[in-house]
């Protein structure tokens, strides 16, 4: 468990702010949902080069919930329910290659320091942004170390290489933004990053959802499986087109890494979690490549792709709602119902 110093605001028994609470408790479903995953991966990995990297992986997540739960109960918070032994069975038929899960891990590991970073620059307590740097460093470490793995084996795709500028420049027509009448530019080296980055994103929770579809127990958690994967197959057309329109190339595809099994490894409500978490992720990378793009083209596809995958979030949701699979976040008082009892 990471040792956290004793200071003088929590001696003092300083509240948790809100988007402290927001961080832990996010954190404490995700970590639980991950360390199912991770188990399950364990149970079926071959790979002596993978495994390592998959044992470093459960024991940070274990860390995290030790210590998470040290904070809820001197805060006296309810502990989440999150997810349990319940929501896995390490005993079913391989439903992913090593391969494939190394490469979902080193995704998982970019979301996860996206959201360190976001949860240490928005807590003000100096024992919750302690334990959230700790947290980045290992998790960058996890990054390094399922980049390397990927390399050494040749299964990373590299983004794609531009000719480097022969000398530093301004923009000198209006028509470097423009998409849609005449001769388009190229696409600069901001806009094939961001669009190289969502589309790997995609490749991964194209392949994941699809492996998801054949082992859902319920129909209607299947068929939003299946929903999932026609809806990101568009998107990575799409992100694929404008690549190879600029001569750039795809990353690798996944879904031949995934078996024939139909028996599930994971709870309906874990992989429908699972599900939403990938998704709000994408609209938020989505959102971020929106906002840098250049071209005014790019920028409507974004917007399209961002309004149908939210959709997709809200049909989630319910489903979720309805088999009362989603746990309330901690929220406002609500002051007129306060007043009215």
């Amino acid at each position: 468990m990471y040792k956290i110093r004793a200071k003088h605001e929590t001696e003092h028994n300083i509240r948790l702010t809100s988007p402290e609470m927001a961080s832990l408790w996010t954190a404490y479903l995700n970590d639980t949902m991950a360390i199912c995953v991770i188990k399950y991966m364990l149970e079926k990995v071959e790979d002596t080069e993978i495994k390592p990297v998959f044992e470093y992986a459960l024991n940070l997540a274990e860390t995290h919930i030790q210590t998470i739960t040290e904070f809820f109960k001197k805060e006296n918070f309810p502990i989440p329910f999150g997810f349990t032994e319940h929501d896995v069975n390490l005993s079913t038929p391989r439903l992913f290659s090593d391969t494939f899960w190394l490469m979902y891990l080193n995704e998982m590991t970019i979301h996860g320091i996206t959201g360190y970073a976001v949860a240490l620059t928005s807590a003000t307590r100096s024992d919750i942004r302690e334990y959230y740097t700790k947290c980045n460093t290992s998790a960058m470490e996890l990054f390094h170390k399922t980049t390397d793995v990927l390399l050494s084996k040749g299964i990373f795709s590299r983004p794609p290489y531009v000719s480097t500028p022969q000398n530093a420049d301004f923009v000198k027509k209006q028509s470097f933004i423009s998409g849609w009448f005449g001769d388009r530019r190229p696409l600069n080296a901001i806009e094939i990053s961001n669009i190289f980055f969502n589309l790997k994103k995609d490749i991964v929770s194209r392949a994941l959802q699809l492996g998801f579809s054949q082992v859902a127990k319920s129909k209607e958690v299947r068929d939003y499986m299946v929903r999932g994967v026609a809806i990101t197959f568009k998107h990575i057309e799409i992100f694929s087109s404008i690549l190879h329109e600029n001569d750039l190339p795809s990353p690798i595809r996944w879904e031949s890494e995934i078996t024939n099994s139909t028996v599930s490894p994971f709870s309906d409500k874990l992989m429908m979690y699972h599900a939403m978490v990938l998704i709000a992720t994408a609209v938020g990378f989505y959102g971020a490549g929106m906002a840098v793009c250049m071209r005014t083209d790019l920028a409507l596809q974004y917007q399209r792709i961002i309004t149908e995958t939210q959709k997709y979030a809200e049909d989630g949701i319910n489903i979720m709602i309805e088999n009362s699979w989603m746990e309330q976040p901690p929220q406002a008082d609500d002051r007129k119902a306060l007043a009215q009892t």
